[in-house]
């Protein structure tokens, strides 16, 4: 009975996190439509983020992530921006370049980090009418990397989101494959060498045997 009642319990539990996924997805498609169905924003499914995981997936995970943040917030009372949320977040990688070969045009090289949130803005401004909270989302995204820290709620959830979701799409596979090659080396026999000094009972037993032949040639 407590086996049945615990299975419940797990389907209303897995129930109530698709509705809360499908409201989030539904959310996103009302406040981000243009940008999700635009030309620029699909061409950044072929630019790579994090290993994987192209910019086009990056930007709709942490929308999602920024969404399920504020939903925790207002439980305590914290109100922030929806729409805001959303536009910013998938915008903020909006640098519509490969960053791993990219080269600054001021010569610069592997300082994506510090300049991609300008570009992304600078991109952005081109095609959309940003609210200032979404301009402070692009821009500041990177703190601390941007010095300047995010001036609204907003802004911070995003930073938030694209800082864990970084994580999982940087960090958790590598984890994933140490793991995996130390179940691979775990299994692999490891080779026994004796020292020569070392006393084991077949060196015991021919120190005794040489005792007793060297006390009968007495």
């Amino acid at each position: 009975m407590k086996n049945r009642e615990l299975t419940v319990q797990q389907l209303e539990k897995q129930a109530r996190r698709l509705e809360r996924r499908r409201r989030i997805r539904e959310s996103i498609s009302q406040n981000g439509g243009d940008i999700l169905h635009s030309v620029n924003f699909q061409k950044t499914r072929k630019n790579m983020q994090h290993g994987k995981v192209s910019v086009h997936s990056h930007s709709i995970s942490v929308a999602e992530c920024s969404l399920s943040i504020r939903e925790k917030l207002q439980k305590l009372g914290i109100r922030s921006e929806e729409r805001d949320i959303i536009r910013g977040a998938l915008l903020h990688d909006y640098f519509l370049y490969d960053w791993h070969n990219h080269i600054h045009k001021k010569g610069w090289r592997n300082l994506h980090g510090f300049t991609h949130p300008e570009t992304a803005l600078n991109n952005a401004r081109k095609e959309y009418q940003l609210s200032p909270r979404e301009q402070d989302i692009i821009k500041k995204h990177m703190w601390p990397l941007t010095l300047v820290p995010p001036l609204c709620r907003e802004a911070w959830i995003v930073t938030a989101a694209d800082k864990y979701c970084s994580f999982l799409e940087t960090v958790e596979p590598r984890l994933e494959q140490m793991k995996h090659l130390g179940r691979h080396w775990a299994v692999i026999p490891r080779k026994v060498t004796v020292r020569p000094n070392s006393e084991t009972p077949e060196n015991n037993s021919g120190q005794e045997a040489n005792g007793r032949n060297s006390s009968a040639v007495k």
